[in-house]
C-alpha cells in the first residue's frame, strides 16, 4: 500500500503554513499572486528567453471522492474517483500545487479489471511520485520539454509497477496531470505570466485562437442513468448528449443492450427542441471505449440506428474500436474521434490518416503539454477537437473550459462545447466548488445547457492561477 504522506520535506511546517497564508491571504481579496510580480505578460515566453526553473521542492497526496452511483463505462463500473495533489517548488521560494483526477478504468481497463479498484489507483499514484522523484533539484525551461524529458523513464517505470509491458501511455499520462499542472504554474511564476493566453507558446497559438462566448455544456449518460434524468437534461436546455455505448457482456449481449438503450433515449428525447442547433434538433455523440471489436459489429449497430431514425442525428462517434485493431473509418459515414487511442500527438497523426474526422482533447487526463501537441497536429490537418471530460473536480474543469474556449468549432454544431459531468456523479460536488478560489463566478454555472464566457473568465483564466487553500492545506495536513 503507498504510504499518504510526503515524499520529500524540503520546507519547514511554518515556512509552508506562512506561504500557504500568504496565498489564502491574496485569494480571499481576489488578487492572484502572479499580480504582485513587477514582471508583466509582455515580458512572457513569447517575448523573451525563458527563465531556467530549478525544482527543489516536491510533495504528493491525493484525496478519494465518493461517487453518487456505480459509474458504467468500458464495460466496468468506478465508484470512487481520487484527486491527487502535487507540489513543486523552485529555488525563487514559491510552491504551487497541481489538480489531477485518476481514471484507471479509462487510462488502461487492464489495469482496472486486474486490481482492485484501491490498488489500481495506488498504482497510478506510485507513477506520480515517481515523475516528481526524478525531477527533484533538476531544472527545466517549459512543461512541454520537461515531460519529453521524462515521459520514457516514468513509462517504463509504470510497467514495472503494474506488472504490465502492454500498458497504455494514457495511464501514465493521467498520472502526470497534476504534476504537469504544478509545473506550468511554476512556469508562468518564475517568466512573469498571469493569463492563460500567455501562456501558450506561440507555436501552438493558431490551434487556439478562438474566443467563444458560450460552450455548449455536455452532460454524460452511462450506463445507470435513469431514462427519466436524461429526459430532464434535456428540458433544463442540455442540447448535446454524449451517450455511452459499449455496455458489458459478450458482443452480441453488447450489441443488444445498446440498441435497446439508444432506442430508448431517442424515443424520450428525440422530439425535444434546442435553438442551438440549425434544425432544432439534438445531436447525439456516442463513446464506444473501444468495445466493438469489429467493424462489422459495429455496422450492424448502425444499420438499426438508421432503421429507427437515430443515425442522421449522430454528431460524433468516438472510439469505436480497441487501439490495436487497426481498421480505417473513412467509410462509416460519420464523424469518429479519437479519444484515448491518441495518447500522443504521433498517434493523432496515425488515426487522422485512418480517417478519424475529430479528436478529443483531455489537458485533464493527458496533460496540457500533450493537449496542445495534439491540437497542433489537428489544426494543421483540418480536424476539430473538443474537450472532454474525465469526470474532474470544478478546478480541472476550468482548466479545460480554458482549452474549450479556444477551439474552433465542430462545423455541424457551430458552438464550442465542453464536455462536463462531474456535477452527475460526484457525492460531494458542492462541496467541490467550494474549493475553487473563483467559487460563485458566474462562468461556472450552466444557464440553458451553456457556459457564458465574459471578460471575467478571460481576465481570470477560470481561476487556475489562483491558489485552491483546500488542496495547500490537505497536503500540510498529510505531513504532520
Amino acid at each position: 500500500m503507498l504510504e499518504k504522506k510526503k515524499l520529500h520535506r524540503n520546507h519547514t511546517r511554518r515556512e509552508f503554513i506562512e506561504r500557504a497564508s500568504a496565498l489564502a491571504g491574496l485569494m480571499s481579496v481576489g488578487i492572484s499572486p502572479w499580480s504582485c510580480k513587477k514582471n508583466s505578460d509582455k515580458n512572457s515566453i513569447n517575448k523573451r528567453k525563458r527563465n531556467k526553473v530549478k525544482i527543489n521542492q516536491i510533495d504528493l497526496t491525493f484525496e478519494p471522492e465518493p461517487l453518487i452511483r456505480p459509474f458504467g463505462f468500458k464495460g466496468g463500473y468506478l465508484s470512487e474517483l481520487w484527486q491527487t495533489a502535487a507540489l513543486m517548488g523552485s529555488d525563487s521560494g514559491k510552491i504551487f500545487v497541481g489538480l489531477g483526477t485518476q481514471s484507471v478504468l479509462w487510462s488502461d481497463a487492464h489495469v482496472f479489471a486486474s486490481n482492485s479498484e484501491s490498488e489500481g489507483n495506488e498504482l497510478m499514484l506510485a507513477i506520480t511520485k515517481r515523475a516528481l522523484e526524478i525531477v527533484e533539484d533538476t531544472s527545466f525551461t517549459d512543461p512541454i520539454s520537461l515531460i519529453d524529458e521524462i515521459i520514457d523513464e516514468v513509462y517504463d517505470y509504470g510497467k514495472q509497477v503494474t506488472k504490465n509491458p502492454n500498458l497504455r501511455k494514457t495511464f501514465v499520462l493521467n498520472a502526470l496531470v497534476a504534476f504537469d499542472n504544478a509545473a506550468w504554474l511554476l512556469y508562468a511564476d518564475e517568466n512573469g505570466i498571469s493569463t492563460f493566453d500567455r501562456l501558450i507558446p506561440d507555436i501552438y497559438k493558431p490551434a487556439l485562437s478562438y474566443r467563444h462566448t458560450q460552450l455548449a455544456s455536455i452532460p454524460l449518460i452511462t450506463y445507470g442513468v435513469p431514462i427519466d434524468e436524461v429526459k430532464e437534461a434535456a428540458h433544463q436546455g442540455y442540447s448535446f448528449m454524449k451517450i455511452k455505448i459499449g455496455q458489458p457482456g459478450t458482443q452480441d449481449e453488447m450489441l443488444e443492450k445498446d440498441k435497446a438503450r439508444i432506442e430508448a433515449i431517442h424515443k424520450a428525447i428525440g422530439h425535444i427542441e434546442t435553438p442551438n442547433t440549425a434544425d432544432g434538433k439534438i445531436p447525439y455523440y456516442f463513446d464506444a471505449n473501444g468495445r466493438y471489436e469489429k467493424k462489422e459489429t459495429l455496422l450492424k449497430l448502425l444499420d438499426y440506428l438508421m432503421k429507427i431514425g437515430v443515425f442522421d442525428r449522430i454528431a460524433i462517434l468516438e472510439e469505436p474500436f480497441p487501439e490495436d485493431y487497426d481498421e480505417e473509418v473513412h467509410d462509416l459515414g460519420l464523424r469518429i474521434a479519437a479519444d484515448e487511442s491518441a495518447h500522443t500527438d504521433e498517434d493523432a497523426k496515425r488515426r487522422i490518416q485512418m480517417g478519424y474526422k475529430a479528436i478529443a482533447l483531455k489537458p485533464i487526463a493527458k496533460t496540457l503539454s500533450m493537449s496542445l501537441k495534439i491540437a497542433k497536429v489537428a489544426y494543421e490537418n483540418n480536424i476539430p477537437c473538443f474537450c472532454a471530460d474525465l469526470t474532474v473536480n470544478p478546478i480541472l474543469v476550468d482548466w479545460n473550459k480554458n482549452v474549450a474556449a479556444r477551439l474552433h468549432p465542430i462545423p455541424e454544431l457551430g458552438i464550442g462545447v465542453l464536455e462536463t459531468n462531474g456535477h452527475q456523479n460526484y457525492k460531494n460536488w458542492n462541496n467541490l466548488v467550494k474549493y475553487h478560489p473563483c467559487a460563485g463566478a458566474s462562468w461556472m454555472d450552466v444557464k440553458n445547457g451553456n457556459f457564458y464566457l465574459n471578460d471575467d473568465f478571460y481576465k481570470k483564466s477560470g481561476g487556475i492561477f489562483l491558489p485552491s487553500q483546500h488542496y495547500y492545506d490537505l497536503i500540510e495536513k498529510k505531513k504532520s
